[in-house]
């Protein structure tokens, strides 16, 4: 290794913080790191369409910034835009990706290149090695060796700098592709400036949709062009349907770095330029350091202690999943105002917007994880959305940034009334009920926005599975839970008593599609008569990306009802048994092939729990409601050891915008918001001796387990502030309280503890209080 290329690692290894402990002496060092410092951005980059270990890629950030970076691996326009397994880098693109199913919106990306001036993505395209790589939250760094040329980038909420060291040359490039589908650049050479729009989008429509980029290097250019899909053009600016420019630099070598700031906006170019000021005169170490101590204070609002580095280091790379999306689409105007570009009308507007997440995921578990952590942040969430069905005339279920035709559900009920009956305040939420009504009594523009099959959900109690909508089971239980999330919060609103009822009704819509033959959930047709031939391993069809074995625990609010149906606590036990006990046998034939979750689940060696995808993630915590706690925490355990690692190939599914880490969260906390609408969680067994919630309201709250082990996995007894605490549930608003929560754990279960009814969590069927 030369001087130089030395210097340069040492400085970006102690200069940035990056220094992992060595192995051998792991625990000893554990306290010298900082939450950052564990966070693996590759953790499941080891991912392709037919078989999930995440489908993430290094996201490049900060906290629900609107922008993030990552090196791209793939071809312009693949989903898949960073695998851990590919070999060369095409550029490093911005990026809004929520997922790679979704793909992206507004990307453009910057490749330096040396010797020749190549510009298409596969020419200008270098081999790197992970060896070589550096991936931080807020700082990334990759040698190009086809280009002899290490690139880094180190980002703002919607700016960033790029850094790149050539070797001594005459012919060091930097190539700017803007991306198909619409995109414009000018070359500004007195201003050593490149300002131009990419307007490509996945999803959706999307009026007047732009993503204005202004970049400004720090040395003037040598060489100036800009192209037009495969062709240079002797000309400054250039607007087409796929277009980019070349800027070209002496460089002196490795010490003498080229710097390019960069941001970028939705609404102008003007605010671009202003958005810049982001950056302020910082350098680029300077950002970096502002990027890691925003990152530490974000991850350390909830602080581990023992356990495993490999255990901190899942921990806290899920954690930084779980702060990604939604991503601000807002941003700050001349005038100080928030405003924000509408992916709805087309316009600019004022107040706050969001965008890049499905509610069908993230309901479960996210959003219930940012109203007990990072609630301040939820409340602009909330605004936003009030934003989006002034604009959209509907709430979205899957923004992209706007309205999104997939999946099911009306879950933006559960998003909205949580975050009103968990505390959140200060926004018009009279409003956004008004939001929630009209979404669950009406079809929207789209399939997967409002309700579809709503005349038939409210007058016969469920969406028929012979009336042409797809997945009408899965529709019917999450309308019922929708409903359930609308009566809770049309209660807190004091509405009037008949709209209260109504709601109260309809969430026990459930019902109608229990069938007691086989104790399951099963698809119903108009007359009353349920669809035959039924095979309850048979995915899709009148489920959604499940079977009725995943699909039928889908009854949050009342598991009493559900225990109720199927005859009583031990069949229900047997049943949730049987989803263990079974092998992962399948039926593709509504799909003609097998789809990567059902993969996910045949290779996970669980039976039919399928922890990869979302429907059937909270099933374990029921054991609670039926007096086998044990049960929980032993699947729990088995879960958070088995299907989560800080690896490539660390997750057993896709990620989906946080949903799958915030389960990781929770369940390594030691409990788990079943119902997201009520203000309880369920109780597991936390993996941590010891876990503090730095609460936003000053409070602590400190779960402790010091005789937690690998074999300690059971709960011997729970105290909370000092005192034996016997339910199977905590509530959300004695957290908030702040205090103590001691957890004795043993190796052998407690099979007399959260056994009683008085124990169990709430139900809706044994509410005395229902209205």
């Amino acid at each position: 290794m030369t001087i130089s290329k030395l210097s340069r690692r040492l400085v970006i290894i102690f200069g940035l913080g990056a220094l992992m402990p060595n192995l051998s002496n792991a625990q000893t060092r554990l306290e010298k790191l900082e939450p950052v410092d564990y966070v693996n951005t590759l953790m499941g980059t080891d991912s392709k369409p037919s078989l999930s270990n995440g489908n993430t890629y290094p996201a490049i950030g900060l906290p629900w910034g609107m922008n993030m970076w990552t090196p791209q691996t793939g071809k312009n326009g693949d989903g898949w835009q960073y695998t851990y397994s590919a070999d060369k880098i095409r550029g490093i693109k911005q990026t809004h990706q929520p997922s790679p199913w979704m793909n992206d919106y507004g990307q453009f990306s910057l490749m330096p290149v040396s010797g020749h001036a190549e510009f298409e993505q596969d020419k200008r395209a270098s081999w790197f090695s992970h060896k070589s790589e550096i991936a931080k939250p807020y700082y990334y760094s990759v040698y190009l060796a086809d280009h002899d040329v290490t690139a880094e980038v180190t980002p703002t909420e919607r700016a960033s700098i790029f850094r790149f060291s050539f070797n001594k040359t005459d012919s060091a490039f930097v190539v700017l592709d803007a991306f198909d589908r619409g995109s414009e650049v000018q070359i500004i050479p007195e201003k050593n400036m490149i300002i131009g729009y990419s307007s490509r989008y996945s999803r959706g429509k999307l009026p007047n949709f732009k993503n204005y980029f202004v970049i400004v290097f720090d040395k003037p250019f040598t060489y100036q062009t800009v192209w037009e899909g495969d062709k240079k053009l002797n000309t400054n600016k250039i607007t087409g349907n796929h277009t980019g420019a070349i800027v070209g630099f002496k460089s002196k070598g490795k010490n003498d770095k080229i710097h390019a700031r960069v941001a970028s906006s939705f609404i102008s170019a003007e605010q671009a330029l202003l958005n810049l000021n982001e950056l302020k005169d910082d350098s680029f170490d300077q950002v970096a350091a502002k990027g890691r101590e925003i990152w530490n204070s974000t991850l350390g609002k909830i602080e581990i202690e023992g356990g495993t580095h490999e255990q901190h280091q899942t921990f806290y790379s899920t954690l930084y999943r779980t702060v990604f999306f939604p991503n601000k689409l807002y941003e700050i105007n001349a005038k100080g105002k928030t405003v924000h570009y509408s992916p709805y009308t087309g316009e600019v507007l004022p107040g706050y917007m969001f965008a890049g997440t499905g509610f069908w995921d993230t309901f479960r578990a996210l959003y219930p994880l940012l109203n007990l952590v990072y609630p301040s942040i939820n409340v602009e969430m909330q605004e936003g959305l009030l934003n989006c069905y002034k604009e959209g005339g509907f709430l979205p279920e899957w923004s992209s940034p706007g309205f999104a035709d997939i999946m099911v559900g009306n879950n933006s009920a559960s998003v909205v009334a949580e975050a009103y009956l968990k505390g959140a305040r200060g926004y018009d939420i009279n409003t956004l009920y008004e939001a929630l009504q009209h979404g669950a009594n009406n079809e929207g523009p789209m399939t997967a926005v409002g309700r579809k099959g709503v005349e038939f959900y409210n007058s016969l109690g469920y969406v028929p599975y012979d009336v042409g909508i797809n997945e009408n089971a899965a529709r019917t239980l999450e309308y019922a839970y929708d409903d359930f999330a609308i009566y809770r919060l049309a209660k807190a609103l004091k509405r009037p008593k008949a709209e209260i009822e109504l709601y109260a009704k309809r969430s026990q819509n459930y019902r109608n599609l229990f069938d007691p033959s086989t104790n399951l959930m099963r698809g119903k047709n108009k007359d009353g008569q349920f669809q035959s031939p039924f095979n309850p391993l048979k995915w899709g069809d009148a489920f959604t990306e499940g079977n009725s074995w995943h699909y039928s625990w889908s009854v949050f609010h009342d598991v009493q009802g559900l225990i109720d149906l199927m005859g009583g606590k031990k069949t229900f036990v047997h049943m949730l048994d049987s989803v263990f006990d079974q092998a992962p046998l399948f039926d593709d034939t509504y799909y003609g092939g097998v789809i990567h979750e059902i993969r996910e689940m045949q290779i996970a060696d669980m039976g039919q729990y399928a922890h990869g995808n979302q429907p059937i993630q909270h099933m374990i915590y029921l054991y609670n409601y039926a007096g086998e706690p044990w049960k929980a925490q032993y699947w729990v355990r088995e879960v958070l050891d088995r299907m989560y690692k800080p690896t490539p190939d660390g997750y057993c599914g896709d990620e989906d915008n946080g949903q799958t880490s915030a389960w990781y969260i929770f369940s390594s906390l030691g409990f788990y918001p079943v119902c997201p609408a009520m203000d309880e969680y369920v109780l597991g067994a936390p993996l941590f001796q010891k876990a503090t919630l730095h609460l936003e309201n000053g409070k602590k709250f400190v779960i402790e387990s010091p005789e937690n082990s690998a074999t300690n996995k059971y709960v011997k007894q729970v105290k909370l502030n000092g005192k034996t605490f016997e339910q199977n549930w905590i509530g959300h608003d004695t957290i908030l309280k702040g205090g103590s929560f001691a957890v004795g754990m043993d190796s052998k279960p407690n099979t007399t503890r959260g056994t009683k009814e008085n124990t169990f969590p709430y139900s809706f069927t044994t509410d005395k209080n229902k209205f």
